[in-house]
């Protein structure tokens, strides 16, 4: 059953999405009223009649006293600054009044991520299991980092076929958690008390599950957390979490931080972005000879070329040129992944055949599955 905030006249729009037993309320209050008295209900679509402080104000109290419970929020225009509004509070999912397909899809994910009850599946260490850790890193922004990082990761998961965690390394601007429409109730940030001591049970914690076989470590939300973590916590998480998932993708900032650093020494595997621009290319020509210098392996890393169907003046012998390595993956450029990132939903997922989603699973089933796993890149260099 799914509990409605809607008035009467507006709701019969959203019946068709929300299927099954439908309760309306017509206010927050006569809302609070129908979930005090249903223990077992564990969704509730705030429509776009209400108030958006109100509605976000209720769903912060809702995720401390009901947290199995989730909330949809409806509004009649999506913008960013709603969607980062409403993660911080702990909405689900946020949709347009228009699109009842997504608002069906998101009451479908809400309703699965509750019956989980914890949120989160509590992966147990083995010993046997040396999960590879990949670290995605591209030092120009606005390479399609974070989608090819989301959409590797889902790709890898494979539907629950293998467990992978994805962790938000970009700690001031992350934006896993909105590509995934993933509820950061907690973050990076709830492990600093761990620090020293993190185990299996502290790394479990901090998870939040966004779909079959995918987790995901979320970077903070709040302004200032992100200096208040030091790279001596990532190293700790990525020593711990390959041994409770099968893959850990390690999404990251445009820059070489201390805490990128330790992503690298973790990582059995560097994945370089770059895009058929100079800009792009030089800074991918910086990092390869900053990598050589700090002696990581050249055998651990892939060149991923992004839109690289891009008609800008460049041909591929000019790309080879500044790049002096092999590229090992040809992403096509698509106005349908920007779709698929406004909707949270990874496009290998959403759309498996198209050109976008073949090129990830291809690069994903020929580089890092069909290869042996190497040893991580931290006992491979001699110096930093």
């Amino acid at each position: 059953m799914t509990i409605l905030c809607e008035p009467a006249h507006r709701a019969g729009q959203l019946f068709p999405a929300l299927g099954g037993e439908v309760r309306t309320a017509e206010t927050l209050d006569e809302t609070s009223r129908l979930l005090a008295a249903d223990p077992n209900e564990t969704l509730v679509v705030v429509g776009s009649a209400a108030d958006l402080d109100q509605a976000l104000a209720f769903t912060a109290a809702l995720r401390i006293e009901r947290p199995a419970v989730g909330v949809v929020l409806v509004r009649d225009v999506l913008d960013i600054a709603v969607l980062t509004r409403g993660l911080r509070a702990g909405v689900r999912e946020v949709v347009a009044r228009d699109d009842l397909a997504s608002l069906v899809d998101a009451c479908t994910r809400s309703r699965a991520l509750s019956a989980q009850v914890t949120g989160v599946p509590q992966p147990r260490a083995d010993e046997r299991r040396q999960g590879q850790v990949l670290t995605v890193f591209a030092a120009k922004g606005g390479c399609g980092k974070t989608t090819l990082a989301v959409n590797l990761a889902a790709a890898l998961a494979a539907g629950g076929e293998r467990s992978v965690c994805l962790v938000d390394l970009d700690l001031a601007f992350g934006d896993v958690g909105i590509c995934l429409r993933a509820e950061p109730v907690r973050t990076i940030v709830h492990g600093l008390g761990m620090l020293g001591h993190v185990d299996v049970a502290g790394a479990s914690s901090l998870l939040t599950a966004c779909r079959p076989g995918l987790s995901a470590l979320l970077a903070p939300v709040e302004p200032g957390d992100a200096e208040r973590i030091p790279a001596a916590l990532v190293g700790e998480l990525l020593e711990v979490l390959p041994t409770m998932f099968d893959f850990v993708v390690v999404d990251t900032p445009s820059a070489f931080t201390e805490h990128v650093l330790a992503a690298m020494d973790a990582s059995h595997h560097h994945v370089l972005l770059t895009t058929p621009d100079v800009p792009a290319l030089k800074n991918l020509r910086v990092t390869l000879d900053m990598l050589d210098l700090l002696s990581y392996a050249h055998d651990i890393r892939s060149v991923v070329l992004n839109r690289s169907d891009a008609k800008v003046g460049l041909t591929m012998d000019d790309i080879e040129r500044v790049v002096r390595s092999d590229i090992r993956a040809h992403v096509p450029s698509s106005r349908d992944v920007p779709i698929s990132v406004n909707k949270g939903n990874p496009i290998v997922l959403d759309r498996p055949l198209h050109p976008v989603s073949e090129a990830v699973t291809r690069f994903a089933r020929e580089h890092v599955l069909a290869e042996p796993a190497v040893v991580a890149a931290k006992s491979k260099r001699w110096f930093r």
